[in-house]
């Protein structure tokens, strides 16, 4: 079966010739102009809208469609000049109110319009590039209505002033501002902005530079604040209610600009009432206020931070130079942290815990306390303090709160081995005389100061801890073997200290009554042949002792007194008056320690056991002093504290500061050998740069010590300098 050839099919136009009637265009025009005048005096109900859009569809397709496209221009241009004629027309208030039911009945017409002309819309406009029916009938009302000389400024002007009435707390129909402005924004963004944005940001900024102006002169630094505030959340509210989100933005930076920009120095600093004295009187609610807005403002908060921080470091300064508040120590130290609480409130509460005002406070902090050379010993005095008596009755939670307090300006100081040295010396007297309030309490700061700077700095402090539990194991051992012998003769409670340990306390010279001689001497015999190798040397000025006084008419009371006091009182079982100089000759007591020691045996009341003569408050070489018969107290306890030396003398705290900085050499040299074995070669500045970095948890080293120590390790070979540059050392193996 041979295969057929396939034909291929073609379609052919349409041989006979269409004739359309020369009329046709002219006819079918003139029915759909009707139409559209019909829509536009709203007798639309009797047209046929099919039939409408067969008409305009055969227009199109019959090529007619340029002709139906201008004439829906010129018909709709006509309609909207006797529109806009009316809205002319109208008077006052009712211009808006014609203007908006023009632009209602507008739209609605338009819409019927874009319906009968669907076919147009869809093939003809694209395919020619021009308007939609939709936008072109939007354009048109702008340029015949918006756009008109007489409309145009007026509307802007009736808008504006409706703005200006509603800014002086009159009611006016926000509705009707809605519609019309949303009118403009529906003609386009470029309308909305041209027409009424840009004239609406100029005549604001003009209301409120006058308005700030009136305010700044005639209110306060918080009341201008509130009306700042107030006239800033009118506008977001108004943008709210009738003009374009997109405004918001815009206004809010007019007002920003003019209300606080403009005079936010002049607020800040205004007197009696700017940010000081805001601090100064704790008015939270007007320092949050003054945050919120200077924070919308460019390097608003930056002023609030360097105004604060200024304040803070004089305000520092002020107290570290009145020397009332030097006097003690423990009230210094507690105006501190009232004053970092304060702070603290304000930035918690007023400043939305901003990170940068805490840093800002910390650094101000950290300033001033390290202006006065003698705070660590203050905050070490302050503990002390809290201690031995001012944590009695506190809840745990309330402890911990102190505790952390504490280590908040401990972490301020730069010279924290100063505080390590003072700590030590409090912290071996409480525990030596016993009175520490909580042991929990000395064990949980230990655990914070060793979390903060590493085992090192507490090792001593916590071999001080178990020296003293050693110690009563030992005076349990001592009384097991001694105990017959002892009888009914004094009792003796001894605490063994490790040299390395605790503080270094000269050995300071004093001759026990011999009832206690014995005793030490039995112990020291029993401590030495139970520890071979070790040496014991009695710190006669740490210890206390429990007397049995009896007094005139046989009152009898029981003295809690120092060692030193105890070898003063005992003097008067066989004296009844012994002078200054004698009662030194027999105790061989140090001079300064006795006067502390007589002071508060003769001249504290409810605690003289003691009669001085002359009666003064301080002792001299010539003074004479009498056992005191006629003593009485309501206790049968009764405790004479040494009149307490709270804070160090100059030649102390001299000698305290030389202490510490022999300390410090080891670990200097320690810290430059570490960096040299790692670096091999290094030049000067960079050895003390490194060697500050390495050693700023502990203290700041001075550049001119760390030379020296340089030069010792040189000396020592350690190191050595570079031959061509005298600048670069190298580490010798």
């Amino acid at each position: 079966m041979s295969a057929q050839k396939k034909k291929a099919f073609q379609i052919e136009a349409f041989k006979h010739r269409v004739v359309v009637d020369p009329k046709y265009a002219e006819k079918t025009w003139k029915i759909l102009e009707h139409a559209i005048h019909e829509i536009y005096n709203h007798n639309a109900s009797g047209l046929s809208f099919e039939e409408l859009y067969r008409n305009a569809y055969n227009m199109v397709l019959h090529k007619f469609g340029e002709k139906l496209y201008s004439g829906l221009v010129t018909t709709m241009t006509s309609h909207l000049k006797e529109i806009s004629n009316s809205i002319e027309a109208a008077q006052g208030g009712l211009f808006l109110d014609e203007l908006n039911r023009k632009w209602a009945e507008h739209n609605k017409a338009l819409q019927m319009i874009r319906d009968i002309l669907m076919y147009m819309d869809r093939t003809f406009i694209p395919n020619t590039h021009k308007t939609p029916v939709h936008e072109l009938g939007l354009n048109l009302w702008r340029d015949v209505i918006i756009h008109s000389h007489a409309i145009q400024s007026r509307l802007q002007a009736i808008l504006l002033e409706n703005v200006r009435r509603e800014r002086s707390g009159e009611v006016i129909d926000r509705g009707l501002m809605r519609s019309i402005t949303k009118m403009l924004m529906d003609l386009g963004p470029s309308v909305y902005q041209d027409d009424f944005e840009k004239h609406f940001l100029e005549v604001s900024a003009d209301f409120y530079r006058l308005e700030s102006q009136e305010f700044i002169e005639s209110c306060d630094c918080g009341e201008y604040l509130k009306k700042a505030e107030r006239r800033l959340n009118e506008e977001i509210e108004r943008v709210s209610h009738y003009l374009d989100t997109r405004s918001e933005v815009k206004i809010t930076n007019v007002v920003e600009t003019e209300m606080i920009e403009s005079h936010m120095h002049r607020l800040v600093q205004m007197e009696n009432s700017g940010l000081i004295n805001m601090i100064v009187d704790e008015k939270y609610e007007d320092l949050g206020r003054m945050y919120c807005l200077f924070r919308r403002v460019s390097n608003g908060l930056v002023l609030i931070r360097d105004v604060m921080t200024s304040y803070i470091r004089d305000t520092g300064k002020q107290l570290l130079t009145d020397p009332e508040r030097l006097k003690d120590p423990v009230d210094f130290v507690q105006h501190l942290l009232d004053l970092k609480d304060k702070y603290d409130k304000i930035i918690t509460s007023a400043f939305r815990n901003d990170k940068t005002f805490q840093n800002a406070l910390n650094s101000s902090f950290e300033y001033f306390i390290n202006l006065n050379s003698r705070s660590p010993e203050f905050i070490s005095l302050f503990v002390d303090d809290k201690l031995r008596k001012g944590l009695r009755g506190v809840t745990e939670e309330d402890v911990e709160l102190l505790l952390d307090k504490v280590m908040m300006l401990f972490r301020y100081l730069q010279e924290k081995d100063v505080f390590e040295k003072y700590y030590k010396q409090h912290l071996a007297k409480r525990l030596l005389s016993g009175k520490s309030v909580s042991d929990d309490a000395e064990r949980s700061l230990i655990v914070k100061l060793k979390t903060e700077c590493g085992y090192q700095f507490t090792s001593k402090l916590e071999g001080m801890f178990t020296d003293m539990k050693t110690s009563q194991d030992t005076m349990q051992g001592f009384h097991a073997s001694h105990g017959s012998d002892i009888g009914d003769g004094p009792m003796l409670s001894v605490q063994v200290l490790t040299t390395g340990s605790w503080p270094t306390q000269p050995i300071t010279t004093c001759k026990l009554p011999a009832e206690i001689l014995g005793i030490c001497e039995k112990f020291r015999n029993y401590y030495l042949g139970t520890h071979t190798g070790r040496r014991l040397s009695w710190q006669t000025n740490m210890g206390t002792a429990d007397l049995k006084a009896t007094f005139g008419k046989g009152q009898k009371h029981e003295l809690n007194v120092s060692t030193y006091q105890m070898c003063v009182l005992m003097l008067f079982n066989d004296a009844d008056r012994l002078s200054y100089k004698e009662i030194e000759q027999v105790t061989e007591i140090p001079t300064f320690d006795l006067k502390r020691c007589l002071q508060s045996l003769a001249c504290v009341k409810g605690k003289n056991v003691l009669r001085k003569e002359p009666m003064s408050k301080d002792i001299v070489d010539t003074d004479t002093f009498l056992f005191n018969d006629k003593y009485t107290s309501k206790f049968f306890k009764v405790k004479i504290g040494t009149v307490a030396a709270q804070r160090e003398s100059e030649p102390e705290n001299q000698e305290t500061r030389q202490r510490v900085e022999e300390d410090r050499k080891p670990q200097i040299e320690a810290a430059i050998v570490r960096i040299m074995k790692a670096r091999r070669v290094l030049d000067h500045n960079n050895i003390v740069a490194e060697v500050t970095k390495q050693l700023q948890s502990r203290f700041l080293p001075n550049p001119v010590v760390i030379k020296k120590r340089i030069e010792s390790l040189i000396e020592r070979e350690f190191l050595e300098r570079d031959k061509g540059d005298r600048k670069l050392y190298r580490y010798l193996a």
